[in-house]
């Protein structure tokens, strides 16, 4: 039995973000690395050093005209009439003191102290990863807008502002894609309950067993509100299984490959 987990939207919100963030990351890394083989070799994968430059401008726009969009979809949800229980609500992605309850459990059932905690809809680390992607979007929009448009910015700002946005811009840009290639692909593919991919994100259900073994406390909030039945889901065409299989693992091949020469060239990496 299937567990619909994510709608339409969501994993078409997923999808978007993996393709523009890929394409982001290799742009900015052919940038990043130019002086090595691997930056030159991502340059001419995206049309030389000149048009990745343009490419990554315009996926930019993209995905700051995409977090425009989320944000005004993730406004939308909230009930305007209780708005304080509806973004402490369990089906919420907003952090709240249960998280930091279940994370202080989980330690404490690491150490061999305590049981594991009952997870509902969200679990803490889940919605750590959405907040650091909502709130890095910004981060990279506005420094790079500022490094795009140094003039217009040194019109408004002084002109050290620029070599701190370029310092920001590149470090939050390491920063997120390290943390995606690493701890992301770990949770998503490499997890001994969902290896070799965990599909939720692509089909938008779970296994009503492991849903009872990773979120207990949501199967028994939909079971008690009457929900459980409702919320059952057909499982995905073979044809579209077989697709998002070799979709994301070319995301994942094309970010272990980003990874790997991005620490070994690293020591090329200048950030000033």
């Amino acid at each position: 039995m299937l567990l619909k987990r994510f709608n339409r939207i969501q994993r078409l919100s997923h999808f978007f973000l993996v393709v523009t963030f890929l394409i982001q990351t290799g742009t900015g890394f052919s940038r990043l690395f130019i002086t090595t083989d691997f930056g030159r070799s991502l340059s001419r994968l995206f049309g030389g050093y000149e048009t990745a430059i343009v490419i990554h401008f315009w996926v930019g726009v993209l995905l700051i005209a995409g977090f425009l969009v989320h944000s005004i979809y993730m406004l939308s949800k909230i009930n305007w009439k209780n708005p304080v229980k509806s973004i402490l609500s369990p089906d919420s992605l907003v952090l709240n003191l249960q998280d930091a309850q279940h994370l202080l459990k989980k330690i404490l059932w690491t150490i061999g102290k305590g049981s594991l905690p009952k997870l509902d809809r969200w679990a803490y680390w889940e919605k750590f990863d959405y907040w650091a992607v909502y709130w890095g979007l910004p981060l990279l929009a506005i420094t790079g807008i500022m490094l795009k448009f140094p003039l217009l910015t040194t019109l408004v700002l002084p002109g050290w502002v620029l070599n701190i946005a370029a310092l920001l811009h590149r470090a939050e840009a390491i920063l997120a894609a390290s943390y995606i290639f690493i701890v992301h692909f770990f949770i998503g593919h490499l997890r001994p309950s969902c290896f070799p991919m965990h599909e939720a994100m692509f089909s938008g259900s779970v296994h009503l067993d492991e849903a009872l073994k990773e979120k207990p406390a949501w199967v028994e909030r939909l079971k008690k509100e009457g929900k459980l039945e409702l919320s059952m889901a057909k499982p995905p065409a073979r044809w579209y299984r077989g697709l998002y299989f070799v979709f994301g693992y070319t995301a994942l091949g094309f970010g272990l490959y980003m990874l790997i020469n991005g620490i070994y060239y690293s020591r090329y990496i200048r950030l000033h």
